[in-house]
């Protein structure tokens, strides 16, 4: 008896010991789950999950990638090794460790994060028909049941990337792709099932929703009914080639001729290296002599045709696209001709298009598989028989070949010297306009697009190459020393750049007592503008923005031949182009640094709010005063508001911006400084807290505290963790 009480005991204790782990799984065998049950994401070896009564689908957190602390609520094929996820919620954004899922009676499922914040919810439940449980079926679908058994809310009604068997897709339903491997966010494709029952495979415009034009019908209704207003660029980009891999997954590429808008989408858009527009003489010109034509095996862009000739040869027909300058490419299948017009549209390679066809380049230009290869390999040689003859002649032979070629060298570099100052040398390789030019171009200066201290900029029209482009002229409203000096260091520093993030520089204007210089129209003119307007822009627009100055000022700091310290970051001076990418100008007031100097005394520069403490004391200078203004500009960006304005209805926080968002930060109320839109989820506030901390290690008025610019873009990109930033004002009386 003594044995079986011990048994008894021994076994008591066991189940006591398993409870909490019982406990911590809250789901039966049938694959239910009670109210009150929950989730927390960890980076176990064993996610938090519940498992359906097969355990083939699990629901829970999963860690996005091995180099993030971020999880993802979702369903995933549980026995499959690479556990496939194929549903998540809240657009797939991820939440942080610590952040917990829970099924509640009146609001469904509920997720928190750590400090017990709501992020998301699958809606709220009416008092009638409150959740009695959940329950986790084998076809993967997670369904919220009443005491009766009533479905008030399941998984399938809201499908993402995917749809599973026996999971139907509603009239007006949609599937997104993702935006990549690692962010659930959604992508630039979608699948609709339209209200008249027609499945269609469409891209869209990722920032308004836009739905181009489909590539796939499914034919349930006359194609003829199509509207061409919204004609989109097919899978991939515009003047682009679509193109499948070894393993059947669409290869995006530029043409030849032709680089992307964005370098860091492969998706994006590609747009020409050279100008393809027309000139006044009714569309004709000697394109013969400007360019030649690069044929293409097994490629069309089939919707960019406007003209077909017939009958004609293949000569004729590349000839006469040179001579056509709406011309772009041209395709020949044997008796037709078809010219295609920009952009091109649809594109496609492989062996399913048996003709070619031959697109437009400029003369000497070519892919890098074909000239430029075959010269490399050419130099090669030439290097390979120069050594063999060295190597294989007289030490006597040797020593006159090698005085021989230093002495050619000498001769060279003597009839070509290098300009002895940075100025001079880039001044002569950009356009030089004449005062009438600009005169004419601009409309005798009527048509203003904003003024400074400095001058003020116009909006013109000039001729450049074959095509007519729109021009920002700014002129200087007076010239003294100082402004003609400003004026020099912009067009220097400016003409050795060349960034995306950069406005470029077209030409300038030196005559007499003028002073002009002539950039590239920016359409959505300046990031003060559009940040402190009416409407507020989404946090995906502004963190696009953000990531772009912030590669541009990297790249002024540390990838530009001559170093440049910008001095007088501000919204002002940044502008936004066609597709709101950031470019950073007005260098008036830029320091160019000589090489392996990294600090210069110089006179106070800048805007007042935007100034570096350093300024006002006598201590050199570095790039760390652009990386003070760029914070300042960066909590500017996440507030949509001033540095130097009343914050509050009541006055009472004070009237500068980075005062008060340290205040909140230190304080755990930062969602009272920044008011995000109602539809951001998770991932883009946890993107904001981030984006805090970093304009705070930037306003620390210790330089040596701040990070260079090349860490800012990296603690943006995720790429290292952002620290805990301590209180900037050290020097202050706050």
């Amino acid at each position: 008896m003594a044995y079986s009480h011990d048994l008894l005991y021994q076994l008591s204790l066991v189940l006591v010991l398993f409870l909490p782990a019982f406990a911590l799984a809250q789901t039966s065998s049938n694959g239910t789950v009670e109210v009150n049950s929950s989730l927390t994401a960890t980076d176990n070896d064993t996610p938090a999950r519940w498992l359906s009564p097969s355990e083939d689908f699990a629901f829970g957190f999963r860690k996005v990638n091995e180099d993030t602390d971020q999880f993802l609520l979702s369903i995933w094929y549980n026995k499959i090794p690479d556990r496939t996820i194929v549903w998540f919620p809240n657009d797939g954004n991820a939440v942080s460790r610590g952040s917990r899922v829970q099924l509640t009676a009146d609001r469904g499922l509920v997720v928190t994060d750590p400090k017990g914040k709501q992020l998301w919810n699958s809606g709220t439940i009416s008092d009638q028909d409150q959740v009695s449980h959940a329950l986790f079926n084998d076809t993967g679908n997670f369904q919220l049941l009443s005491s009766d058994s009533t479905k008030l809310w399941e998984s399938f009604s809201y499908p993402t990337d995917t749809l599973l068997p026996t999971q139907i897709m509603q009239t007006g339903g949609v599937l997104y792709s993702r935006l990549n491997k690692n962010y659930f966010s959604r992508g630039r494709f979608q699948l609709r099932l339209l209200e008249d029952g027609n499945l269609v495979l469409n891209t869209r415009e990722i920032l308004t929703d836009f739905a181009y034009k489909a590539y796939y019908i499914s034919g349930t209704y006359d194609p003829s009914n199509v509207s061409n207003s919204d004609l989109g660029s097919g899978a991939c980009g515009y003047n682009s080639l679509c193109r499948l891999d070894d393993s059947g997954r669409p290869v995006c590429q530029c043409a030849p001729g032709y680089s992307l808008v964005d370098p860091d989408d492969m998706l994006s858009n590609c747009k020409p290296n050279i100008s393809l527009g027309c000139d006044d003489n009714n569309g004709q010109n000697s394109g013969k002599d400007l360019y030649e034509l690069l044929e293409i095996k097994n490629a069309n862009w089939p919707t960019s045709d406007f003209e077909r000739m017939v009958p004609i040869t293949d000569e004729e027909c590349k000839n006469s696209c040179l001579s056509d300058c709406f011309c772009a490419a041209a395709a020949y299948d044997g008796t037709s001709c078809w010219k295609k017009k920009l952009p091109l549209s649809f594109g496609r390679q492989g062996s399913a298009e048996r003709g070619s066809v031959h697109i437009k380049v400029k003369k000497g230009e070519r892919t890098s598989h074909s000239p430029k290869d075959s010269s490399r390999n050419k130099d090669h040689g030439t290097l390979i028989l120069v050594g063999s003859v060295l190597f294989g002649s007289s030490m006597f032979f040797n020593f006159i070949i090698i005085c021989a070629s230093c002495l050619g060298f000498l001769s060279i570099y003597l009839k070509n010297p290098p300009k002895a100052g940075p100025g001079n040398s880039i001044v002569e390789i950009m356009r030089s306009f004449t005062y009438k030019e600009l005169s004419e171009a601009t409309k005798g200066f009527t048509e203003e697009l904003g003024r400074g201290a400095f001058g003020i900029v116009y909006k013109g029209i000039v001729q450049m190459s074959t095509s007519k482009t729109i021009i920002a002229v700014k002129k200087l409203d007076r010239v003294t020393r100082e402004t003609d000096n400003e004026f020099k260091t912009e067009v220097n520093a400016i003409a050795i750049t060349h960034h995306k993030n950069l406005v470029r520089l077209v030409g300038f204007c030196v005559e007499e007592e003028n002073r002009l210089l002539v950039y590239e129209y920016m359409v959505n003119g300046s990031l003060s503008c559009f940040l402190f307007g009416e409407v507020k822009p989404s946090w995906t627009q502004r963190s696009h923005i953000a990531f772009g100055i912030a590669r541009g000022l990297a790249y002024l700091h540390e990838e530009c031949n001559t170093q440049i310290i910008h001095c007088d970051i501000k919204p002002q001076n940044i502008l936004l182009d066609e597709y709101y990418n950031a470019r950073i100008s007005d260098f008036r007031l830029a320091k160019l640094l000589m090489i392996n100097q990294s600090r210069t005394k110089t006179a106070i520069r800048g805007t007042k709010g935007y100034v570096a403490p350093e300024w006002f004391k006598s201590t050199p200078i570095t790039v760390k005063v652009d990386v003070y203004s760029f914070g300042v500009m960066l909590l500017e960006i996440i507030c949509c508001r001033r540095n130097a304005e009343d914050l509050d209805e009541n006055g009472s926080e004070g009237n500068i911006l980075t005062d008060w968002i340290w205040d909140c930060f230190e304080e755990g109320r930062l969602d009272n400084a920044v008011k995000i839109d109602e539809e951001v989820g998770l991932i883009e506030w946890e993107e904001v807290e981030r984006f805090v901390m970093i304009g705070i290690w930037c306003i620390q008025e210790d330089p040596s505290l701040r990070p260079t610019m090349r860490k800012v873009t990296q603690m943006l990109e995720r790429v290292v963790d952002v620290p805990q930033p301590p209180c900037p004002f050290l020097y202050s009386l706050k």
